[in-house]
């Protein structure tokens, strides 16, 4: 529900202010071009990384308008299905300077804006690329995580518009941190939500992030925009000329949830335990755990291949599918039948190993499990070793 009343803000916001940049397209000497930074907030897990827009104010005409690289529609069609396909449609935007403002101030952003140092040429340019790039026509592009959103846009906006005069100081990224880490930062308080994208996105975000890279996230492409430099014939000078914060967020309660993924995975792994101790002691089977982490884990295999496949972006490559495997819903298909398979525990004995490996060189591999993950992985392997065990000792 926040999410949609985002959308109608912002896309009441463009449509005031598409009427007045139709009618202003030449800027005047005291035209400015600002970088804005919102902070992140944790009501939705996509503000968790926080926001970038580009601000021109020109008194003279009258113009303060926002170009916004973040606005989506949920109502768009397949907008599930193609987000998780890599395909979801974002779009360049425009809104009248305070109703933006107003709007992130209610709802308790930090707002930081850099006011760049630039000729009256540069300006133009700047403000011609993104009045072009708003245009019905142009304003839609395809997003991505981590190579293509609103803080990536207005790098290469500047970039491209500066004509590659811009020189970044990268002593940031010395920590070398990879796409991963860098998301990592900001889900503290987004346990579910760091579980689910470190699910869902394979290897990929595991390379470390180069300088440049880090500008996919807003507060980041703020720093690079505060130690930038802008080359002018054989001069150079800071890109940022001005800097101020706007708006100071109030402190707030964490809004974490109690419940965290390791805790309900380590009560599985216990859980787990006992019923495979109690299986031993009273030959007894319990399939329906079995019913539920093979089946489960099989299902949620199939779910990453077809990430994997029917992806365009981040999904692909990924680790989750050695525990998370497919193979597991064949298993436990013959593993239910009166008539079982002679090669069954074989499965569960290599599946087990092949488990118990994943744990242990977790951190050599390119894409490392989640720690939450370990109590299941572990709970997966004790249930395999037991049902190999339980297989050797029935009937032909």
């Amino acid at each position: 529900m926040q999410g949609f009343k985002t959308l109608l803000t912002l896309v009441f916001l463009s449509l005031i202010a598409h009427a007045t940049l139709a009618q202003r397209t030449q800027l005047s000497g005291q035209a400015e071009i600002i970088v804005m930074t919102m902070s992140p907030g944790q009501e939705e897990l996509y503000s968790a990384f926080g926001h970038s827009a580009v601000r021109v104010r020109d008194d003279l005409n009258r113009l303060d308008i926002v170009f916004n690289y973040g606005i989506f529609d949920f109502d768009q069609p397949n907008f599930y299905l193609n987000f998780t396909k890599g395909k979801l449609l974002y779009k360049l935007g425009t809104a009248h300077y305070s109703r933006f403002l107003r709007y992130y101030m209610s709802i308790n952003r930090t707002i930081t804006e850099q006011t760049l140092n630039l000729s009256p040429t540069e300006k133009q340019e700047i403000f011609d690329f993104l009045t072009e790039n708003a245009k019905p026509e142009n304003a839609d592009y395809y997003y991505n995580y981590c190579y293509n959103n609103c803080a990536t846009k207005i790098r290469d906006v500047i970039e491209q518009s500066l004509d590659g005069r811009v020189q970044f100081n990268y002593s940031y990224a010395n920590d070398s941190l990879s796409y991963r880490d860098l998301m990592d930062q900001y889900l503290g308080e987004q346990p579910w939500g760091d579980l689910g994208i470190d699910f869902c996105l394979g290897s990929e975000i595991d390379r470390r992030a180069d300088g440049a890279a880090y500008m996919y996230m807003p507060e980041y492409l703020e720093i690079a925009l505060d130690g930038a430099q802008l080359s002018n014939d054989s001069t150079t000078q800071p890109l940022v000329k001005t800097k101020k914060i706007v708006n100071k967020a109030a402190d707030q309660p964490s809004m974490a949830s109690p419940i965290r993924p390791f805790l309900i995975f380590v009560l599985v792994f216990f859980f787990i335990g006992l019923v495979t101790h109690r299986s031993l002691k009273y030959q007894a089977n319990y399939r329906f755990v079995d019913v539920i982490l093979f089946g489960s884990t099989g299902v949620l295999g199939i779910s990453l291949l077809l990430l994997w496949f029917g992806t365009d972006h981040l999904s692909q490559h990924n680790y989750n599918l050695i525990w998370c495997t497919p193979l597991n819903l064949t298993a436990l298909i013959l593993l239910l039948r009166k008539k079982k398979a002679p090669w069954l525990k074989y499965y569960f004995n290599l599946y087990g190993f092949v488990l118990m490996l994943q744990v242990i060189l977790s951190g050599a591999l390119p894409q490392q499990l989640h720690e939450a993950f370990i109590p299941l992985v572990l709970a997966l392997m004790i249930r395999s070793f037991y049902l190999g065990y339980w297989l050797k000792g029935q009937k032909k």
